[in-house]
């Protein structure tokens, strides 16, 4: 049985900042074909850099976790300004 992670990466567009939410069974896999702009088409072409992941035991709790995190606006905003306000 796989893991699975949820995760959210983040990277400048035009001058802001911009996350993206996935899931993941191999997280160094995915993050470098988001920065090779072999992942979602959303993500071609920017640097992106891992902010967040959750560990989940199976697919299923991950896609429901992930499509959560997707929808909750404030969630992803608090985790973005999280990491922003930690960066020296």
């Amino acid at each position: 049985m796989n893991n699975f992670y949820v995760y959210m990466i983040i990277g400048i567009k035009k001058d802001r900042y911009v996350t993206y939410v996935g899931y993941t069974s191999n997280i160094k896999k995915r993050l470098l074909l988001h920065n090779t702009s072999r992942g979602a088409k959303f993500t071609k072409g920017f640097k992106w850099e891992l902010i967040y992941k959750k560990l989940y035991r199976n697919k299923s709790y991950a896609m429901k976790s992930e499509y959560k995190l997707k929808k909750n606006y404030i969630l992803r905003k608090k985790i973005k300004e999280n990491f922003l306000y930690a960066q020296p």
